[in-house]
């Protein structure tokens, strides 16, 4: 995008801000559509973010990519690989038309989170409009010149609620030198005490997924190893006198490990019309649970700290799984809707409804009102 380009977008992002602040009609950022039925619904006036596209830097040797909120996520990592470099977090698509900043916003991190951290952590600077159009810069383009407030990490997960995001600059690694994937049969219980006690030694364990029987408890872990080709080797007969593991086709392994991040997996597939899919995060000492009137497919990534099954969608049901994760240190998230769900329904587990977080509550109220006072981007999509 040329320069001349890029200030004709952002003076048009511009004036759609002024004009919603001043008839107090508030904007709902859209980039590619992909993810617009995560989070909670609303039928506010969009403001599409594509035409405002483009990697604007690209630096391999310094492990930094800059782009425009617009540029198309596969775009962005098919640059990454000619260069054997990747987004580590493996941020979800969820359709072809995922962009940078829809990424971001979201907040959303595959399964590779689990080893190399949440999408916030890669996440060294920004561009923003706020609510009252003003164009400001936050952090740097490298890690050590990131100083001051670290306003651009409050972005990801902020669903448009707090900014319109124009660029963003990311970390990024290179892809690993060797990887590999096992499988074996093994219990819930099981795979939970095994992946926790793998996860505490230094091996190349870079994601898991236990997926089975809610009731039963029977089912398949999943394990990736990805690192340096000398310790991928030698944690293969590690793993292996534990339990009774195979060694994927590679081709097997990338289809699994895509389809589990796409949610393209029949776990995921089958949400019947008055289902939800729901995902509680968890700490990592959590064990199995029991968990009232779920549908019997069970899947677990991050070693458990992330769990999804489908379930009725009504509010008894959620009020009673939000109770259970918060009994336990997480928290609940109506993550999908079936057909026939109230599509008004609150999504997520509140601030106010976790002993821990109450007081951010008042915390994530003052950073609104400063970046947003007229409330335009104040779309309710996160409470």
């Amino acid at each position: 995008m040329s320069s001349l380009q890029s200030s004709s977008a952002i003076d048009l992002f511009r004036e759609q801000i002024l004009a919603a602040s001043k008839n107090k009609t508030p904007l709902s950022i859209q980039g590619g559509g992909t993810k617009s039925w995560y989070g909670n619904a609303n039928t506010f006036t969009k403001l599409e973010t594509r035409s405002y596209s483009g990697i604007l830097e690209y630096q391999p040797e310094e492990l930094v990519i800059t782009a425009c909120a617009g540029t198309p996520l596969k775009e962005i990592e098919a640059v990454l690989a000619e260069k054997n470099q990747v987004l580590a977090f493996e941020p979800p698509h969820f359709g072809d038309g995922a962009t940078f900043g829809g990424a971001i916003a979201a907040g959303l991190a595959g399964p590779g989170r689990i080893s190399a951290g949440n999408l916030r952590d890669f996440v060294l600077g920004a561009r923003i409009l706020d609510g009252k159009g003003q164009d400001l810069s936050f952090g740097g383009k490298v890690m050590k010149n990131v100083a001051g407030y670290d306003v651009s990490r409050l972005l990801p997960g902020s669903m448009g609620t707090l900014s319109l995001l124009l660029e963003a600059s990311v970390k990024v690694l290179p892809r690993p030198a060797a990887t590999t994937t096992l499988r074996c049969p093994i219990t819930q219980a099981r795979a939970l005490q095994l992946t926790n006690e793998w996860a505490g030694q230094p091996l190349p364990l870079s994601a898991s997924c236990w997926i089975g029987s809610s009731t039963g408890g029977d089912g398949e872990l999943t394990i990736r190893l990805a690192g340096a080709a000398a310790a991928v080797k030698a944690a293969i007969p590690l793993m292996g006198a534990a339990v009774n593991v195979v060694e994927l086709d590679p081709s097997v392994a990338d289809a699994f490990w895509s389809n589990l991040r796409e949610h393209e997996l029949p776990a995921f597939q089958n949400l019947n019309n008055n289902d939800t899919l729901y995902r509680l995060a968890l700490p990592a000492v959590c064990g199995p649970l029991a968990i009232p009137n779920m549908n019997d497919q069970l899947v677990l990534e991050w070693h458990g700290q992330q769990r999804w099954f489908t379930a009725s969608g009504d509010d008894v049901t959620f009020a009673t799984v939000k109770t259970l994760a918060n009994a336990n240190g997480g928290h609940a998230t109506r993550f999908k809707q079936g057909a026939h769900v109230d599509p008004n329904q609150q999504r997520f587990t509140l601030l106010s409804e976790q002993a821990h977080s109450v007081a951010l509550e008042a915390v994530q109220a003052r950073l609104k009102a400063s970046f947003d006072p007229a409330g335009v981007f104040a779309t309710s999509r996160l409470p």
